[in-house]
């Protein structure tokens, strides 16, 4: 494979800001590709600790790059009122990971309704990621048809991340389900709730909260139409310890994103991780 030539030609092998499922892991030949990686540098706990089951030795933990993102200040539309409005990401990709009994999309019809119905917030879709088969457009173009009528609702249009996060910082909360956004979310302190399909939003909350309960919910795991409008009922009666813990946690945990830059040293100068 390509990595086993570089190896052969001297190169160093560095995974930056990874989430692997454990699964993954018994794939010997997968293990052993990783094993020969100079420095693997996972994002989140749970990744980390299936590295160090497996035997590896060349991991260190640190949070993902996103959390350093600068925000770009930016000009509102009428409609988005700070702190009086919601933003929400919902992506293709987790439309894929539902089971039969439960649709996603049907979860975020019920947490619009609810939001509509029972209080003032103006609603933000908020797209995060574009191309083609992977478009967050494709699903925000459903809720914007469905609830255009309202009056409470509009589209944040495809900018730069920067730009985005800049959004993304004035919500009062953040329901999402890509990555980056909800990273975008923790990172400015916005109380979130991530729609989960993989061990990265696991991961990336227990390690900011201690617990994936009430912060992720599973796509794969819907039980009833429901499941993300109680969340975020959840989350807006504790949203004062939500936000309190934010602030008080994610100042340090932003700079761990940083120390893998020692370890980068590190190999640059010939060291390999012990």
């Amino acid at each position: 494979c390509v990595n086993r030539e570089l190896i052969k030609r001297g190169k160093k092998l560095i995974l930056w800001g990874c989430s692997i499922d454990p699964k993954v892991l018994s794939d010997k030949d997968t293990l052993n590709d990783l094993k020969n990686h100079s420095l693997i540098v996972a994002r989140e706990s749970l990744t980390y600790d299936a590295l160090k089951n497996a035997g590896l030795t060349n991991i260190i933990l640190c949070a993902d790059p996103a959390f350093q993102l600068e925000v770009r200040p930016v000009e509102l539309p009428e409609w988005f009122i700070p702190g009086k409005t919601i933003g929400i990401n919902v992506s293709p990709m987790v439309l894929r990971y539902q089971n039969d009994q439960v649709s996603v999309l049907d979860n975020y019809f019920s947490l619009v309704d609810y939001i509509i119905d029972n209080t003032d917030y103006q609603i933000a879709f908020i797209p995060h990621v574009t191309g083609v088969m992977n478009d967050d457009n494709e699903t925000i173009d459903i809720l914007m048809d469905k609830y255009r009528g309202t009056e409470r609702v509009g589209r944040i249009e495809v900018s730069s991340c920067e730009i985005l996060k800049g959004y993304i910082s004035k919500c009062r909360f953040f329901i999402g389900a890509r990555t980056h956004a909800t990273i975008a979310a923790y990172s400015t302190c916005v109380p979130t709730i991530v729609v989960g399909y993989s061990i990265k939003a696991l991961g990336i909350a227990k390690d900011i909260f201690g617990t994936t309960a009430n912060y992720v919910v599973s796509a794969q795991n819907f039980t009833s139409r429901q499941d993300l409008k109680n969340a975020f009922i959840w989350l807006s009666e504790n949203e004062e310890s939500v936000r309190e813990h934010l602030q008080n946690f994610i100042p340090e945990y932003k700079k761990t994103a940083l120390d893998a830059t020692g370890k980068l040293n590190e190999v640059i100068r010939n060291e390999k991780v012990n």
